[in-house]
């Protein structure tokens, strides 16, 4: 509740450019929202992979393994996925 207090107390925050401020209060920009959703979602797929390995040990194995290197896909992606695509939404210099 304290904490509550002190966010009141800091004075009131203008959101009137719409989305950017509240992205910049959090912390995160749209870009890296987006990004932690993508990795979120390929989380999601990865595990479903593990959840249906068939009993053939061959085949287990492979799907297996492909599951593990999604997850890790989605691991990587979600630590440094801002970083690894911000020279992708950068505009680009004329001249």
């Amino acid at each position: 509740m304290k904490r509550l207090s002190n966010l009141a107390a800091s004075g009131p925050i203008d959101m009137s450019t719409g989305f950017a401020d509240f992205f910049r209060t959090i912390g995160m920009t749209g870009g890296g929202l987006v990004t932690k959703g993508i990795a979120a979602v390929i989380a999601i797929v990865a595990v479903r992979m593990m959840l249906q390995l068939s009993n053939d040990p061959k085949q287990a194995l492979q799907k297996g393994m492909l599951a593990v290197g999604t997850l890790f896909v989605a691991v990587i992606l979600a630590l440094y996925g801002d970083t690894l695509f911000s020279t992708v939404t950068a505009p680009a210099a004329k001249g």
